[in-house]
């Protein structure tokens, strides 16, 4: 065979490789955004009844949005990141029983679910009820101490409605069936944003009228999902509510505690970063403009959220199925992916940041800060796009625990005082909070790429494969749907 027939047939071979890996990107693809889409609407739905709330309310007093700000900030988001992060176990366990085909399983990991989770939500319900009592112990303001007490009471059915929607998201979102979801959220904001219209400015009520729309469009949503759940179009994975859900217990405890340290760890970064801004000069000032840029940070991350729960169940489901091959390519499609998006979504900020500010409030110091702020933003914006999806993976492979002591060590040991440094010392206010804010997400994100990185996938599927023959228990019926379990 002459030279030239062989480099011919090199460049034939590199051609099919490369048509090949163009086609396995297409395939992967396709199913990362059929998981992703619905979550993506419903995640921007429904976090957009917050943003639209807040908004309604800026334009109603400047005291009550600096209290909406501090108790959606630090309540709402100190509770809510319990919740979420004790959810999270159920999309571990779902997506990995979905893909090891133990459907009637993920029926029960939901019910887990809500019994874990009611009873911590339950133990956590002083955190609304004395809202006043700890804000003034905080040394907020009176007035402000005043007017976010009474709007914790008003978010008690809010976090209630949480519970369901979050767990019930999960479920459904591990066996590709979330877009009830979707379409649900988007109708849940239309209603949102009709009922606040008629409440704050056709019935004039005011603050009640904005937290009133909140609540109903929240038990909306819930009330949809509990239509499809129990109406049967979940056969499979739904066969009834069943004693066996409030057996061992323990062990999803366990690994709801790791997730939800994971989260809490993260979100309650956010938080304590707020309560700072209350500490600096102009503090009603200080605390709407940080609220609400990080309420624009987080409304951008919702959309990056759906990638990240695309990337919990690619990554569950595979390990379920045995195969730590497409694990790995699943991975790199979606990184791909998002970090593309977050260029997007950086360029809009640096190009928008100085106006933006106006859509939530009519004050002109809150508005300016802003502005101020809105190169930082769209640095962690673009962070904010890499580090959850990082965080999908872990949760999709059970890591929580490792993911959390990065977060404690990132946020709490470098973001943290290096913005209280720069903030108070430095004399360099909200900017300075917010380079710390900046530096703890990219310290965060570096630690998660390496700890993905040298994460031995075949190690994890034997994991995963003993994790699920521990838990499994027969269906009603006595059809194992999975052959090989003990």
């Amino acid at each position: 065979m002459d030279e030239g027939s062989i480099q011919e047939r090199l460049l034939s071979s590199k051609a099919e490789d490369e048509h090949n890996l163009r086609r396995r990107i297409s395939i992967e693809s396709k199913k990362i955004w059929r998981i992703a889409t619905p979550g993506v609407i419903s995640r921007v739905s429904s976090f957009g009844t917050i943003v639209v709330t807040q908004s309604f309310i800026g334009h109603i007093s400047a005291v009550d949005l600096a209290g909406y700000a501090l108790v959606q900030t630090l309540s709402v988001r100190f509770v809510n990141g319990i919740l979420i992060g004790m959810s999270s176990a159920t999309e571990t366990l779902c997506g990995q029983a979905y893909g090891a085909k133990q459907y009637h399983m993920m029926g029960i990991y939901l019910q887990r679910s809500w019994i874990i989770d009611l009873i911590t939500l339950l133990i956590l319900l002083p955190v609304f009820i004395l809202g006043t009592q700890i804000f003034r112990l905080l040394g907020q303001e009176e007035g402000i101490a005043e007017s976010a007490g009474y709007i914790s009471v008003w978010f008690i059915p809010f976090v209630v409605s949480l519970i369901f929607s979050l767990t019930v998201q999960m479920y459904l979102q591990a066996q590709q069936k979330n877009l009830i979801i979707a379409w649900l959220s988007a109708l849940q904001f239309a209603i949102h944003i009709f009922c606040s219209w008629l409440f704050v400015y056709v019935l004039d009520l005011g603050l009640a009228g904005a937290m009133a729309a909140l609540c109903i469009s929240s038990w909306f949503l819930v009330g949809g999902e509990f239509v499809y759940i129990f109406g049967g179009w979940c056969p499979d994975t739904w066969q009834g509510f069943s004693i066996a859900a409030a057996k061992d217990l323990w062990p999803v405890v366990k690994l709801s505690v790791s997730s939800g340290l994971m989260i809490c760890l993260e979100l309650w970064y956010y938080a304590i970063l707020v309560l700072l801004a209350g500490y600096t000069k102009d503090a009603q000032v200080s605390i709407s403009a940080f609220s609400i840029c990080l309420n624009i940070n987080a409304w951008i991350v919702m959309i990056i959220l759906g990638l990240m729960g695309a990337a919990c169940v690619r990554v569950a489901n595979e390990l379920g199925s045995g195969d730590a091959k497409a694990v790995r390519f699943s991975i790199k499609v979606i990184m791909g992916t998002s970090v593309t998006m977050g260029v997007l979504f950086w360029i809009f900020c640096l190009a928008f940041g100085n106006k933006i500010g106006y859509l939530f409030t009519n004050e002109e110091e809150v508005a300016e800060t802003i502005s101020r702020l809105s190169v930082l933003l769209a640095f962690t914006v673009l962070l904010g796009s890499i580090f959850p999806v990082l965080s999908g993976v872990a949760v999709g492979s059970g890591l929580q625990s490792k993911v959390a002591l990065i977060n404690l060590i990132c946020f709490y040991g470098i973001g943290l005082p290096v913005g209280i440094a720069l903030g108070y010392w430095f004399n360099l206010g909200v900017e300075g909070i917010w380079v710390g804010l900046t530096g703890g997400v990219l310290t965060q994100t570096f630690s998660l790429s390496t700890l993905i990185w040298r994460t031995d996938w075949d190690q994890e599927v034997s994991k995963t494969s003993a994790r699920l023959n521990q838990w499994y228990l027969e269906s009603p019926d006595n059809d194992k749907h999975v052959s090989g379990v003990a």
